[in-house]
């Protein structure tokens, strides 16, 4: 390939992603990934099984949490370096 077909080919493929970073950036700025009824939506179709399964999921992460911090301090508290 010559020499000029590369500088070409940077050039081109710099330009289509400096355009592709302002659309990006156009789109954030107008609010085209907000969704505002997201959460409405997602509250107005759960059910009480569903809440209950996820305030379920919710306190066994916190349980499973506390453990492994119990079991960590127990075994810094039982540590004993070689001598």
């Amino acid at each position: 390939m010559s020499e000029n077909i590369v500088i070409l080919m940077i050039s081109i493929s710099t330009l289509l992603g400096a355009i592709g970073l302002l659309a990006l950036i156009w789109a954030v700025r107008t609010g085209q990934f907000d969704d505002h009824s997201k959460f409405i939506d997602a509250v107005r179709h759960d059910n009480e099984e569903d809440l209950r399964d996820a305030a379920m999921m919710q306190e066994k992460k916190k349980a499973f949490k506390e453990k492994t911090k119990q079991e960590r301090l127990e075994k810094e508290k039982n540590y004993r370096p070689a001598d």
